[in-house]
């Protein structure tokens, strides 16, 4: 059964533009990033806010993020510094009839808060365990794990799900009455939705591997992306 709470907006999570397309189920916001590979991570350093993508992993309510630990953005992170993180799937592009009214079909999820650098190292091991397994599934008992000079220069931060929101767009070009075309018109301007999809293409093995190396199951049978059905 699931019990998850619903999302509960705060003054920075508050859907405002267009709040008809705010999702309040918290299994929604679950769906949108476990269907992503890659986020991106916003903090102020200095006098000046800087974003980068990076890759990430959920259990439960709690985000796992890592990198090297000499990136300032996860050392300020670390450090207590406020970070937004979100998730962004496009999946079409909206024709409408006038140039006002174009838009994309879209799945995005933000979640904000303070991020907590984790030093236990059996925690720093799950956080990369369920990274590993989010980015490239099956992996993490497939390869060689960690050593200690790896998980010495690899920061790993563990991010709340509390303070997060849900933005979703779905349909047709919502055009204007003045636009839609009148009976027996000749020329209708074409409106409609392009749709996007990521695809995963065919393995490409490194060339390094000896000849005949089979392609294991975990990556030849790989789910399309963004479709990943939630996790609790």
């Amino acid at each position: 059964m699931d019990t998850a709470p619903p999302l509960s907006p705060t003054a920075r999570s508050t859907v405002r533009r267009a709040p008809r397309r705010a999702r309040t189920d918290r299994r929604d916001l679950y769906a949108v990033l476990d269907a992503g590979l890659i986020g991106h991570l916003a903090v102020v350093l200095g006098d000046a806010p800087v974003v980068l993508p990076t890759g990430y992993g959920r259990d439960g309510d709690t985000l796992y993020l890592h990198g090297s630990t000499r990136a300032a953005t996860l050392r300020a992170a670390a450090a207590g510094a406020p970070v937004c993180f979100t998730v962004t799937h496009l999946d079409g592009v909206v024709y409408a009839r006038s140039a006002f009214h174009h838009s994309v079909n879209y799945r995005c999820a933000v979640v904000h808060g303070t991020a907590r650098l984790l030093a236990d190292p059996d925690e720093r091991r799950h956080g990369l365990a369920v990274l590993t397994e989010h980015l490239a599934p099956g992996s993490w008992s497939a390869t060689r794990r960690p050593d200690r000079r790896e998980l010495a220069a690899t920061a790993v931060l563990a991010l709340d799900l509390t303070e997060a929101s849900v933005k979703v767009r779905t349909g047709p070009p919502g055009d204007d009455e003045r636009d839609l075309p009148a009976a027996g018109d000749p020329d209708p301007v074409w409106a409609g939705v392009l749709p996007v999809r990521t695809v995963l293409g065919a393995p490409e093995p490194c060339p390094l591997l000896p000849p005949g190396t089979p392609v294991p199951g975990r990556v030849r049978d790989r789910a399309p992306v963004g479709v990943v059905s939630p996790r609790a």
